[in-house]
C-alpha cells in the first residue's frame, strides 16, 4: 500500500466523523462580531490605516491568535482518537504498513484540513465584508490577490505549529492532556511574538505574519520586514525534528 493510498483511507474515515463540522463553525463565528460592530472599524483610534484594512487585521487576529490553533490541537486528538475506535490502531499496525508512513499520512491529512479551513476563513472574510459594506455604506473588501497571498502565508506558517502539536498526541496518550498542553502553549504567543527568540516557538508564527500585514497597512505601529533568516531554518528544523519523534514513537503506546 503506497502512501497515496494512506491518505485516501485516512479521508475516508474522517467523513463519519465531526471534524469537518469542527472546521466551519469557529470560522463563521468569529466573523460575527465584525458584522455586528462594523460602525466601530472607522474608529482607528489615531492609527494610521483604511477601514478595510482594519476590518481585515481585527477579524483576523482572533482566528489567527487563537482559534486556528485550537482547532489544529482539536483535529490532532480526533485524528488520534478516531484510531482507538474498536482498537483500529492495532488493526492498522497489524498490516503490512511502515508505521510512520502511516504516522505521517496522518499529519498530511491534518494538513488538508488546516488548509480547508483557510479557504473556508477566505469565504467567511468575503461574506462579512460583503455584509459589512452594505450595513456602513462603505466598500470593506480588499483586492482577492492580497487576501489569498495572506492567508496563504498563514497556511505556511501554521505547518511547523501542526507538526509540533502531532508530537504531543503521539507521545501523551491522555486526549484531556493533550488538548491542555496544546491550548496552553498559545497563550504565550502573544508575549514571545515581541521577543528576539519568537522564531524559536511555532505557536507564533501565524501571529508574526498578521503583525506584519498589521505593520504595512499602518505606517509605523510595527515592523514592515520578515526575517527570514533565522526563521526559516529554524521552522524547518522544528518541523523535522518533531515529525521525526513522532514516526518514532508512532504506535508505542498502543502495542503495550
Amino acid at each position: 500500500m503506497n502512501f497515496f493510498s494512506l491518505i485516501q483511507i485516512e479521508l475516508q474515515k474522517i467523513k463519519r466523523s465531526k471534524i469537518l463540522l469542527l472546521l466551519v463553525i469557529p470560522v463563521f463565528m468569529m466573523w460575527i462580531p465584525s458584522i455586528l460592530n462594523a460602525d466601530g472599524i472607522f474608529d482607528t483610534q489615531g492609527i494610521p490605516i483604511t477601514p478595510e484594512s482594519n476590518f481585515f487585521v481585527q477579524g483576523f487576529m482572533g482566528m489567527v491568535w487563537f482559534m486556528i490553533p485550537a482547532t489544529l490541537i482539536l483535529c490532532t486528538v480526533l485524528l488520534r482518537q478516531n484510531e482507538h475506535t474498536n482498537h483500529g490502531i492495532l488493526k492498522m499496525l497489524a498490516l503490512p504498513i511502515s508505521g510512520p508512513a502511516l504516522c505521517l499520512a496522518k499529519f498530511t491529512v491534518l494538513i488538508l484540513l488546516t488548509f480547508v479551513q483557510m479557504l473556508l476563513l477566505i469565504l467567511a472574510y468575503y461574506l462579512s465584508a460583503a455584509a459589512a459594506s452594505a450595513m456602513v455604506d462603505y466598500t470593506l473588501l480588499l483586492p482577492p490577490l492580497f487576501v489569498f497571498r495572506t492567508v496563504f502565508g498563514f497556511y505556511l506558517a501554521t505547518v511547523p505549529m501542526a507538526a509540533v502539536f502531532w508530537m504531543i498526541a503521539v507521545l501523551i496518550a491522555s486526549p484531556i492532556f493533550q488538548i491542555g498542553i496544546g491550548l496552553a502553549s498559545i497563550v504565550p504567543s502573544v508575549l514571545l511574538i515581541n521577543t528576539k527568540v519568537w522564531f524559536a516557538y511555532p505557536m507564533c508564527y501565524p501571529f508574526y505574519l498578521l503583525m506584519i500585514a498589521y505593520g504595512r497597512a499602518a505606517a509605523g505601529v510595527y515592523e514592515t520586514t520578515i526575517d527570514w533568516i533565522p526563521w526559516i531554518p529554524i521552522a524547518a528544523l522544528l518541523t523535522l525534528a518533531a515529525l521525526f519523534i513522532a514516526c518514532l514513537r508512532f504506535g508505542h503506546a498502543e502495542r503495550k
